[in-house]
């Protein structure tokens, strides 16, 4: 089985043919194609949220797919939009809500709403990308951790985005060699912690991100290994341009093989 480091490399490399494959799954072409013919003839909310296959398809292109059912709450987030800095959307603290809220802005736009390209290819391409990494996560979830990491990253402004978000802080905390058992700390010293070792704007540029995801990547691999740890290290070894710190290599090689 290919490691982590490697299973990830091979997608991120040319992530447009990644997406192309992804397009061309039958399931994903016939529920793209009845995205494309039948969002623009929705004009309300009720009538987003009662076709129940389109609505799921927006879902999951915000990666919110668990809460499909959850038409009440969603409904709530949408009449509120998102102007109002006081709305439900904004006070939420996971911000694929308002992202969701703003793609549908039916509270601004009123039935224009879905005449955005944002509410068309732009959700379209979403979902793609959301089919990819969940695809990608079947197979290793270390490795769908690390592609939503890079779509996301050049956005987070600050350490309580990640906290808020269970894969970002996951990738964080593995990328930093932290237990789970931190997460139960203040949540305050969590952040402080996290801006003291990480530069979000080292997020904005992609040979930072790349290293950071790279070290997130050969962290996971250690511990929850797919290949030997001699092998991953045979691996690494071969790729000295990612900045693989020799103290990491050293570890890594100290291991027992499976």
């Amino acid at each position: 089985m290919i490691n982590t480091y490697v299973s990830y490399q091979l997608i991120a490399k040319d992530i447009g043919k990644s997406l192309d494959r992804v397009q061309n799954q039958p399931v994903v072409e016939r529920e793209t194609e009845y995205y494309l013919e039948n969002i623009t003839k929705v004009k309300s909310i009720k009538e987003f949220v009662a076709d129940d296959r389109l609505f799921r398809y927006a879902m999951k292109a915000h990666g919110l797919e668990d809460m499909a059912y959850a038409k009440a709450f969603m409904v709530k987030a949408l009449e509120g939009g998102v102007e109002d800095k006081d709305s439900f959307a904004n006070k939420l603290s996971d911000k694929r809500y308002k992202e969701f809220v703003n793609t549908f802005n039916f509270e601004a736009y009123g039935d224009t709403a879905t005449l955005f390209t944002k509410a068309q290819q732009g959700t379209v391409d979403k979902y793609l990308r959301q089919t990819l990494e969940e695809n990608a996560g079947d197979q290793n979830e270390g490795v769908r951790l690390a592609l939503y990491f890079e779509r996301k990253a050049s956005s987070i402004t600050n350490a309580y985005e990640i906290l808020a978000d269970p894969a970002l802080k996951q990738v964080a905390f593995t990328a930093l060699g932290l237990p789970d058992s931190f997460g139960n700390a203040d949540i305050d010293k969590q952040a402080k912690l996290i801006e003291e070792r990480i530069d979000l704007e080292d997020f904005k540029d992609p040979e930072l991100l790349s290293k950071f995801i790279n070290r997130f990547t050969t962290l996971w691999e250690i511990n929850n290994p797919t290949v030997s740890a001699a092998s991953l290290v045979t691996t690494l070894f071969t790729q000295p341009e990612y900045g693989i710190s020799t103290n990491l290599l050293l570890t890594m090689q100290s291991m027992k093989a499976y």
